[in-house]
């Protein structure tokens, strides 16, 4: 069967094109979908075989192998030529002037399409679902192993078609599809840090093994040498308080008695005494030690008054 001398023939529509970009014809806004311009004659070939709307093609690149399917917008192309979006031009490897086989196909309803931008920044949009929603309403249908184009905010982002189901080319209108995305081309995982090895016992060396601990100097109290407030020089020699730690035993209950009784509470002179009973304590010690050392002859010596300076006023 021969149509009116255009070359087409039998039941189904199939012919080659030169293909050219939409630019061509001042069509920018192909470029946002996969629609493509068709002469009048594929209208009339068409409109006779009765196919199922909308209409859909099967793109054919014999050069290179590489297949595509679309829509179309409208029949004003000029004959022996169609319009297409550059991107599509792109994604089959095809030229200015190069030719492609158009055939009329039949696609199910998709059901489930899995998606990857080239660049992560593409999931920099504030709501990249919405965009993308929108983008597909320009679209026709979607063939696994393509690479559409999203253009939003005056940048222009590319996405891979990396599975359809139920078949490896859907049409994708009025169907709901279920969306899923796979990481960016250029994404890159985190490195982890390395967990730090803490080296066992039995690895360590004999000498970090038998390294003895250092002790630790304890805090003794009133340890240090006695001095008169008024500057004088003591009497008597007081002998540094000894440290029990350092002795290496605790005192005796008979001991602990007899220093509670009065040779461990002994003033000496030059010492502060803290307490409420300081002065019994006092008095104590100084019976003992006259019962032990002879009285020496009393020296007269100016006696130390506290707090007998002039006084002043914070004021001035």
């Amino acid at each position: 069967m021969f149509f009116e001398g255009y070359g087409y023939h039998g039941m189904s529509f199939e012919q080659t094109y030169r293909c050219y970009p939409a630019s061509f014809i001042d069509k920018p806004h192909l470029e946002s979908g996969d629609k493509i311009i068709m002469p009048p004659s594929a209208l009339d070939r068409l409109a006779s075989l009765h196919i199922d709307y909308p209409m859909l093609f099967e793109l054919h690149n014999p050069s290179t192998e590489r297949i595509s399917h679309c829509g179309v917008l409208e029949f004003i192309a000029e004959e022996g030529m169609i319009y297409m979006p550059y991107w599509m031009m792109q994604n089959m490897l095809l030229q200015e002037g190069d030719t492609v086989r158009v055939k009329n196909a039949t696609l199910p309803k998709g059901t489930y399409v899995k998606l990857q931008p080239h660049t992560k920044d593409f999931l920099d949009i504030s709501n990249p679902k919405a965009i993308l929603e929108t983008t597909l309403r320009n679209f026709s249908c979607l063939t696994t192993g393509d690479s559409i184009m999203v253009a939003y905010n005056n940048k222009k982002y590319y996405i891979d078609i990396i599975e359809t189901k139920p078949s490896s080319a859907i049409s994708i209108i009025e169907t709901d599809c279920e969306v899923d995305f796979a990481p960016p081309l250029d994404y890159k995982e985190p490195e982890r840090p390395a967990p730090s090895t803490v080296p066992s016992s039995s690895n360590m060396p004999a000498a970090e093994q038998q390294e003895p601990v250092a002790a630790e100097p304890k805090f003794s109290a009133f340890t240090g040498v006695a001095r008169r407030l008024d500057g004088k020089p003591l009497k008597h020699s007081v002998a540094p308080a000894s440290n029990p730690a350092a002795a290496g035993s605790m005192p005796s209950s008979s001991n602990s008695s007899q220093q509670k009784g009065g040779s461990s509470t002994r003033s000496t002179p030059g010492k502060l005494v803290f307490g409420s009973n300081a002065g019994a304590v006092t008095k104590e010690a100084n019976k003992v030690t006259r019962k032990e050392t002879k009285p020496e002859p009393p020296k007269e010596e100016p006696k130390f008054q506290a707090f007998t300076g002039k006084k002043y006023s914070l004021r001035g």
